[in-house]
């Protein structure tokens, strides 16, 4: 018995529907993981690239809300998430009409991992050099929040001298690295640590700070222990920023004012031999 031609076009017309439905089928499959992949969370890897280069554009120069999304690409609700995370830990700090700007986390981070072997060993020479050179003890400090650690020392070969121990924490406020820190640091970072001061302290270590800020070393007579002076200079990485503080202390009737001043010379030497060794080339 033959195949009616009314059977021959339900065929048609099923097999027709039946293709479209296919291609449509696909399409909406499509168009659907197009949307899951738009919408879908972040992996963290992918959240710490996108950290990463608001980071980078932020040490790059970029202070605004729309400078940082212009330069990163990221769109504006992500680059706020961020951004708000970024301030909570730390890693960003808002400094008013300054815009963004790296923040103290950064700072905590960065001393930790300079305390670590490979500054200590490539700066022992140096800090043993100075020690000798001026007959005093010598020591090297890396910044821990608002605190200086002592990372490494060489003691004075005299019998009255000066003794700071490896792994000594002493403040910002007092002394000569102190202030070759507070030099160095982030306008809001300093005024946050001068605000925990009293005012009139606060003005008269701003004051000295400024100073060495101008001469690129830093002096102080019985600040942190009576009878006790030390000369600082800062060590500085390929950027200009603070790597660590390497000085000499010793008793204040050895190391007065007029002193002072010339051991910077050696002081400020040393502080160049160990940025060599570190790999920073200063013009």
């Amino acid at each position: 018995m033959g195949t009616r031609p009314s059977d021959t076009r339900d065929e048609d017309v099923r097999l027709s529907l039946a293709a479209r439905d296919r291609e449509q089928l696909r399409d909406f499959r499509a168009s659907e993981a197009r949307e899951l992949a738009r919408t879908a969370p972040e992996t963290a890897v992918g959240t710490l690239d996108r950290a990463v280069d608001i980071l980078n554009a932020v040490e790059a120069g970029a202070r605004t809300y729309t400078d940082i999304t212009r330069v990163t690409g990221l769109s504006k609700p992500t680059a706020h998430r961020l951004i708000r995370a970024l301030e909570q830990h730390g890693f960003l700090l808002q400094a008013g009409a300054a815009g963004y700007a790296l923040g103290p986390r950064l700072l905590s981070l960065a001393s930790s991992a300079m305390r670590e072997l490979p500054l200590r060993d490539l700066a022992h020479l140096a800090v043993e050099r100075l020690a000798k050179a001026t007959g005093e003890s010598a020591q090297l400090y890396v910044r821990d929040g608002d605190e200086r650690v002592c990372v490494d020392a060489v003691e004075s070969d005299s019998e009255l001298r000066t003794i700071v121990v490896v792994g000594a924490t002493l403040p910002l406020t007092k002394g000569s690295a102190g202030k070759v820190f507070l030099a160095k640091a982030a306008d809001e970072d300093r005024r946050r640590v001068l605000a925990g001061l009293p005012p009139e302290e606060a003005v008269r270590l701003a004051r000295t700070v400024a100073a060495t800020a101008r001469r690129g070393w830093a002096d102080s007579i019985g600040e942190r222990e009576a009878g006790v002076a030390s000369v600082s200079a800062p060590v500085l990485d390929a950027t200009g920023g603070i790597v660590a503080a390497v000085s000499v202390s010793g008793p204040a009737n050895r190391i007065g004012a007029l002193r002072g001043r010339r051991y910077a010379t050696a002081v400020t030497a040393a502080a160049r031999e160990i940025e060599a060794a570190l790999g920073v080339a200063r013009s």
